[in-house]
C-alpha cells in the first residue's frame, strides 16, 4: 500500500513537473503565436514514460498475482505478506487455511498470500 502511494506521488510530481516544463516553453511576450506543437510532443513522451516505468509493470505484477491466487490448491507451500510460511489445508473464495511448523492453523485472507513455494 505505501508503495502505491509512493508511485502515486511520483506520477502526479511528474505530470506537475511536465506542466511547468512545458509552460516554461511557451513565449512570455505573447508573440512567436501559433500553436506550441511541441509542447504537447513533449507531454505525450512524459506520458509514454510513466505508462511503461509505472502502469505497465504494475499491472504485470496484479496479473501475475491474480494468477497465482487463481491456482493455489490444498497442499502447496505458501509465504503471506507477514512472512508466514505454512501449508494450504483448505482454500475458499476469500481466504485459505494454513498450517504452519507448530502444526496450529489460522485462516488468513487469500490476497495475502504472495509466494508459492517449490518443493
Amino acid at each position: 500500500m505505501k508503495r502505491n502511494k509512493i508511485l502515486n506521488l511520483g506520477l502526479i510530481a511528474g505530470v506537475v513537473s511536465t506542466l511547468l516544463f512545458i509552460g516554461g516553453c511557451l513565449p512570455a511576450d505573447g508573440e512567436g503565436g501559433g500553436f506550441g506543437w511541441s509542447g504537447i510532443f513533449i507531454f505525450a513522451f512524459f506520458i509514454g514514460i510513466f505508462y511503461f516505468f509505472m502502469i505497465r509493470p504494475q499491472r504485470k505484477r496484479q496479473k501475475e498475482h491474480q494468477e497465482l491466487i487463481r491456482e493455489l490448491r490444498s497442499g502447496d507451500s505458501v509465504i503471506t505478506t507477514g512472512g508466514i510460511y505454512g501449508k494450504i489445508e483448505s482454500v475458499s473464495d476469500e481466504s485459505v487455511i494454513i498450517k504452519i511448523e507448530s502444526g496450529a492453523t489460522m485462516r488468513v485472507a487469500i490476497n495475502s498470500v504472495v509466494l508459492k513455494q517449490e518443493g
